[in-house]
């Protein structure tokens, strides 16, 4: 779609060429959530993509850094290690998300987190895995807050004006955990109707994140694996379904109640397997 309130994109060559940004004038990624639908509050763009961010680094304590300008295709292309368990996750979240060969070359992992959509699929496996991210401020500093409670709800998120997603990091500790997920909606190639991403680390706690029928990402914590009733009380208590075409609020509850069940049961069957990166 045509933006015809723009009157610039500019290309960045450094940190230095983010000051303009503003409320109108906002950073792009690979746009394809941006060029969907009108966007008559925007007046300039700032390509992201020109500082030339490489798109995933291992971090010296044997974590990842995932750039926010790392498409998709790239995301799930990182290469396996015994010590990153997790990593099958990376692409059953990014393939929670219905989209074609050109949006899985394009999307941005820091473009999909941004958005703040409900369907958004690696809001999912940062709430699952813990993910932080770093936030570069107007003031040239940086903040850090996890995926999970940077976004408030659907569309809305803690960034402010100005600020710049760098990276989503992981620590080892999430990547070496043992993961589960499912996800299901209406019809085969329909968007998710609810998506649960969950993990058991080393020392035996439990991580559950529900998104896709949820406002915003919903974590459920464990200090060891829970009892069914007690799974199911902490799904009950969750308050932020919503309804829309893609699936009723109650439908909602109900089959996230079940499939988190399943992900328990096979959690619970792995426990004594050869630990992630012994083999």
């Amino acid at each position: 779609m045509d933006l015809p309130t723009l009157t610039e994109v500019r290309l960045p060559a450094s940190r230095a060429d983010l000051a303009a940004l503003s409320s109108s004038v906002i950073p792009l990624g690979g746009g394809t959530w941006l060029f969907s639908e009108p966007q008559d509050h925007l007046t300039g763009l700032v390509d992201l993509t020109t500082l030339g961010w490489t798109p995933w680094e291992v971090r010296p304590d044997g974590g990842l850094s995932v750039a926010a300008t790392c498409t998709m295709a790239q995301l799930v292309a990182i290469p396996a290690r015994d010590d990153w368990c997790a990593l099958p996750l990376f692409r059953q979240c990014a393939e929670s998300l219905l989209q074609s060969f050109k949006i899985w070359n394009t999307a941005t992992v820091g473009g999909n987190i941004a958005t703040a959509l409900a369907a958004g699929a690696l809001i999912g496996l940062g709430g699952a895995l813990d993910a932080e991210l770093v936030i570069w401020t107007p003031d040239g500093g940086e903040r850090r807050q996890r995926v999970a409670d940077f976004v408030l709800a659907q569309r809305v998120t803690t960034a402010r004006p100005g600020e710049v997603i760098r990276s989503i990091e992981f620590a080892p500790e999430a990547l070496a955990a043992t993961t589960a997920f499912r996800r299901i909606a209406l019809s085969p190639l329909g968007r998710a109707g609810t998506v649960l991403a969950a993990r058991r680390d080393r020392d035996g706690s439990f991580v559950l994140c529900v998104t896709g029928g949820t406002t915003r990402p919903e974590v459920i914590r464990f200090p060891d694996l829970p009892a069914p009733a007690e799974l199911a009380a902490a799904i009950g208590a969750i308050g932020t379904w919503f309804t829309d075409p893609h699936g009723a609020a109650d439908w909602r509850e109900g089959v996230s109640a079940l499939l988190a069940e399943e992900i328990r049961q096979e959690l619970a069957q792995q426990e004594g397997s050869t630990p992630c990166g012994s083999r």
